[in-house]
This record gives C-alpha cells, sequence and structure tokens, in this order.
C-alpha cells in the first residue's frame, strides 16, 4: 500500500493548476443515463471515483470512453452514451465503494420507471443516510421498498411533479430530484434546495440538455418535466476543494503560490477567513494568489455550513492550519457527526486539539514534528499531508488511497511549488 513522504519546512511559490471538480463530475456522469445521445464531459479529473463511475455505468451498458488530459491540471474527456442501457440494478459489490454511486436511482426510476440500488458505502464520516432521496422520489409518485440492503424504487407509469421539501439542507438529495424531476410529468418544486456550485454545474448541463430548470443557486428550484433530453457537451466546473486545500497549504507553509483554471467565487467563506488568518489574497486573470509571510497564522474559530458558508469538505484542512496558530480556535462540525477522525493523527505531530462534543478547540504550538500517521478518509488525508508541509522533520501519510479518491496528481502539484513530498510504493 502506497505512503506519501513530505519533509516539512520549506515555503511554497509558484503556480498550481486546479482540477475539474470530481463532486461535480460525478453526478453529471450519472446524467448521461438520461438520454440516449452522446454526454460529452471535458475537464473531468483523473481519480479512482471517476474510474469506479465509469464502471458502474459501463454494467447498465452505458458506452464510456475516455481520453485523458496531457499536461497537469487538464481534465480529460468522457463520451458517454446511454442509448442500450440493459437493467435496473446497480449491485452491491459496485456501490459499496463509493456512495455517489446512489446518484443512478432517480435517473433510473424515472427513465425506466424502475430501479434496484443497493445501499451505498463510501467515506466514514458519519450515518449520512439516503432517507432524502427516497422521500423525495416518493413526493414524485415513487413507491419505494427495502430489501436484503437494496432500495427498489417503482413507478411504471413514470415519475410525477410534486412538492418536495427537504427538511434539511442535502446536496446528494437535491442532485439525485434534480435529475429525475427532468422528465417526469408536471413541474417539480425543490424547496430547501441545496445551493453548491456543483448543484448549479449539474443544473447547467441538463438545461443544455433540454430541461427546464429555473431558481439554480437559490433554495427553492422548480423543474418542468419534459418528454426527452438530448447531448450536450459540457465543461465540469474547477474543484473548490482542492481550490481551498491548497490555498490553506499555502498559508501554512508559508509563501505565494497562484492557483490557476479556478474561481475565487468559489471559495469565497475561506479567502474570507484566510485574509483573518493573516494571508493575503489577490485575484488574478486566472484564479487567484495567496501568500502569507514568515510570522506565525492567527487563529480564527469557523463553524462549517452548506454554501455559501465555511466547507466541512475544508474543515480538516483547515484545523491543520490552526495547530500552527497564535491562539486558540474552535471549530465547530455541524454537517457530519464523525468528521473529527483526523484529530488523533494531529495530535501524534504535537498538536494541541480537544474535542468536545461537535467542536474542536485548537490551541496553536510554535511547530508541528514529523510523524508516521494514518489517514481515515479524503479530506483527513489531505490535512495530514498539509501538517507536514509545516512540520519539523519527515511526516509519513499512510493508507494515502483515500487521497486518490479526491486529488489529481497531488504529489506533482505540490512539488511544482517547491515542496519535498513523494509517493512511496509499498
Amino acid at each position: 500500500m502506497d505512503k506519501i513522504s513530505i519533509k516539512g519546512g520549506l515555503r511554497l511559490n509558484g503556480r498550481i493548476p486546479i482540477s475539474g471538480a470530481k463532486n461535480a463530475a460525478l453526478p453529471l456522469m450519472v446524467a448521461s443515463l438520461l438520454t440516449d445521445e452522446p454526454l460529452i464531459l471535458t475537464n473531468v479529473p483523473q481519480l479512482a471515483d471517476i474510474v469506479f463511475m465509469a464502471d458502474l455505468l459501463r454494467s447498465f451498458g452505458v458506452s464510456v470512453d475516455w481520453k485523458p488530459g496531457t499536461k497537469l491540471g487538464e481534465g480529460g474527456t468522457y463520451r458517454l452514451q446511454a442509448d442500450r442501457v440493459r437493467g435496473s440494478t446497480a449491485e452491491y459489490d459496485t456501490v459499496r465503494k463509493m456512495r455517489a454511486s446512489f446518484f443512478v436511482l432517480g435517473p433510473l426510476v424515472t427513465r425506466l420507471g424502475l430501479a434496484k440500488v443497493s445501499l451505498p458505502g463510501g467515506c466514514a464520516i458519519g450515518a449520512r443516510p439516503v432517507d432524502l432521496h427516497l422521500r423525495g422520489l416518493q413526493a414524485m409518485g415513487a413507491t419505494i421498498d427495502l430489501a436484503q440492503g437494496y432500495v427498489i424504487a417503482d413507478a411504471p407509469a413514470g415519475l410525477t411533479g410534486g412538492e418536495v421539501v427537504f427538511p434539511t439542507v442535502t446536496v446528494g438529495a437535491t442532485e439525485n430530484v434534480l435529475m429525475a424531476a427532468c422528465l417526469a410529468k408536471g413541474t417539480t418544486v425543490i424547496v430547501n434546495a441545496a445551493r453548491e456550485p456543483e448543484i448549479v454545474d449539474l443544473g447547467n448541463c441538463l438545461t443544455a440538455m433540454g430541461a427546464k430548470i429555473t431558481g439554480l443557486g437559490t433554495s427553492r428550484i422548480v423543474v418542468d418535466g419534459v418528454d426527452r433530453l438530448h447531448g450536450a457537451t459540457h465543461s465540469v466546473l474547477p474543484d473548490r476543494i482542492e481550490t481551498g486545500t491548497y490555498a490553506i497549504a499555502t498559508a501554512i507553509a508559508g509563501g505565494e503560490v497562484e492557483l490557476t483554471n479556478t474561481s475565487p467565487d468559489l471559495v469565497a467563506s475561506l479567502l474570507d477567513v484566510l485574509v483573518l488568518v493573516g494571508a493575503e489574497v489577490s485575484s488574478t486573470g486566472t484564479g487567484f494568489k495567496v501568500a502569507r509571510d514568515g510570522f506565525h497564522p492567527r487563529s480564527v474559530s469557523v463553524n462549517t455550513a452548506p454554501f455559501p458558508g465555511f466547507p466541512t469538505d475544508l474543515q480538516a484542512q483547515f484545523m491543520a492550519l490552526m495547530t500552527i496558530a497564535e491562539g486558540s480556535s474552535r471549530i465547530r462540525e455541524t454537517i457530519f457527526e464523525n468528521r473529527f477522525m483526523h484529530v488523533p493523527e494531529l495530535i501524534r505531530m504535537g498538536a494541541d486539539i480537544k474535542v468536545e462534543g461537535d467542536s474542536a478547540i485548537v490551541t496553536g504550538v510554535p511547530k508541528l514534528m514529523g510523524a508516521p500517521v494514518m489517514a481515515t478518509d479524503l479530506r483527513a488525508s489531505s490535512s495530514l499531508v498539509l501538517a507536514g508541509l509545516a512540520a519539523e522533520g519527515e511526516t509519513i501519510v499512510n493508507r494515502v488511497y483515500h487521497l486518490d479518491r479526491g486529488f489529481e496528481r497531488l504529489e506533482e502539484k505540490l512539488r511544482g511549488v517547491g515542496a519535498n513530498i513523494e509517493r512511496l510504493s509499498a
């Protein structure tokens, strides 16, 4: 099993190109099930989760052709065509590898009238139940049964538009219902819809395919169902979590790095906090720059929240930054109930962190010390890499397969701006 070695203490300087967003690409790939014409996606990152999704779609008879990008940060192109969909069952052995596999439920039931999808697996960061996905489809007329670990959604006459009211903001369920509503009869109103950029990106692609959608980026999305969708070409938006991670990397290591192929608007809540921490942020023509001189960052408390609030997917990385900040900060996690698993590993590196319920109290220390640590999930693994950039000595991050699920060519991008980082093969 591969490991990553980081020898810390080096400032970062240069340019990092940002890849396409995994969390946008996955539902976009699933949207190919809604039409028999080709859907062409560009700027798709080359990641393990993307490969898993391509395999899942192939199991339904979707034709999947892939052409890789030719340079760092340039995504690949996927051509997907579901003109011969066979079967409506997503088997456990495929779905267990990745929670995003559950996205096929809505498109399959709205197109075929039936879907049987295994309950999902994925990162162990809380229960993350799928009940809101199911309630949304039920509001559109689907009959839902659970049997032997599978969800069976049945709508032999097709789905019918209705009002879907989410009691809490949910990204995945918003995306699943949004896709299903495109081919439903009548109008669907999604109330308390998630507002994340990835949902807007999915909606824009569906619109290009012929869907009638209004309200994207707001908490109320209205979808007027159409008889069929057609093919389209769509470029996946930049990855805001990768963008934020490298912005924090610059703040923790010091130096000046320009992030290209991205937008500061995607991570505005983070950049506001980084300015309070003491970093300088400036827009450029193709992205933005982050700079921090040699002084210690200042402690700033944050609460995670749905977009446009501070992202839960940047909480672990920001905590790594706070471990070397002056003073104490409180980081409150409001989205997932089990997302402090990186805390014991940061403590192994000398961090002073105390967990109190849904909050972590972080008191900055003068320096971290390199140590062998273990990644527990995707975002936790990136926080350990960032801590290693600031630590004295060598940090060895184990179980980096988590990183490969969400960060494209991370070591190469960080080496390009001066980090001493390499992958160690088992």
